[in-house]
């Protein structure tokens, strides 16, 4: 995990940094979604420049750098490994935390939030989505691309990841003080855009290029590898969610912090 969502990132950051701007958002993105579910999140969460935004496991930084141009909102961004927090901070220059499961912020503050592809690798699910309830407004909005697991799996799950069924994460989200208001399974939008996907691919070659003997490079990969298939096989969906606060007498929240 160390390996996927630290080092790697940094190289990403580092590989983008020398291909040249255009190529920033779409290595930054790699494992959380496509533009067009991006743009389905953006407009179904309405984010807007007035928004206080939380990106919670934001990895290298890509959706909050894609959000931002297409609304001016200015995100504020939170990781646990050390390494993806520099490269955000390198290619994008958004305020950057590291944090895990506990945000450290005051409850309430942000009227928006979204963690994308970041829930499967959690632990504690249960809690890591109470302190995204904590931390948003009570008319606050949530989106989610997770992972959802059709079934028991016949396929080996990359290390580390814990896919919930739909069933399972619906109940999450109602324990966490959460309604699902919309979803929509990624598999079934439009693919990236050709420039999109030549930009990530040479970031990825270069990577591959630069890293191939490198033990944390062979990891990534199989990680990366695994997931691929379990999705090319619809073992698991990449499904964008949409959810509100329940009222807090609703919910199961902490509230002091």
């Amino acid at each position: 995990m160390e390996a996927e969502f630290g080092t790697v990132a940094e190289w990403t950051a580092e590989v983008a940094a020398d291909l040249g701007r255009e190529y920033f958002v779409p290595a930054a993105c790699r494992g959380s979604g496509s533009p067009t579910t991006l743009r389905w999140l953006i407009e179904q969460l309405a984010i807007s420049s007035r928004d206080r935004m939380l990106d919670c496991g934001a990895g290298v930084g890509g959706p909050a750098a894609f959000a931002a141009e297409l609304t001016g909102v200015v995100p504020l961004l939170s990781d646990p490994e050390a390494g993806a927090c520099r490269a955000a901070r390198r290619l994008f220059g958004f305020p950057v935390v590291q944090a895990a499961s506990e945000q450290p912020f005051m409850s309430g503050i942000f009227t928006v939030a979204w963690s994308l592809g970041v829930l499967c690798t959690v632990d504690e699910q249960l809690g890591f989505l109470r302190e995204l309830r904590r931390v948003l407004t009570p008319a606050g909005r949530l989106g989610l691309l997770v992972f959802v697991a059709n079934g028991n799996l016949h396929r080996k799950a990359p290390a580390g990841n814990n896919f919930p069924q739909w069933n399972e994460l619906l109940d999450l989200l109602s324990a966490a003080g959460f309604t699902v208001d919309t979803a929509a399974c990624e598999a079934d939008q439009a693919t990236a855009p050709a420039h999109w996907q030549d930009r990530a691919d040479q970031v990825h070659e270069e990577l591959a290029r630069r890293h191939a003997q490198d033990e944390r490079w062979l990891v990534s990969a199989e990680q990366s590898a695994l997931i691929g298939e379990l999705l090319k096989r619809r073992e698991v969906n990449a499904t964008a969610i949409i959810a509100s606060p329940m009222p807090h007498d609703h919910g199961h929240v902490d509230e002091a912090r």
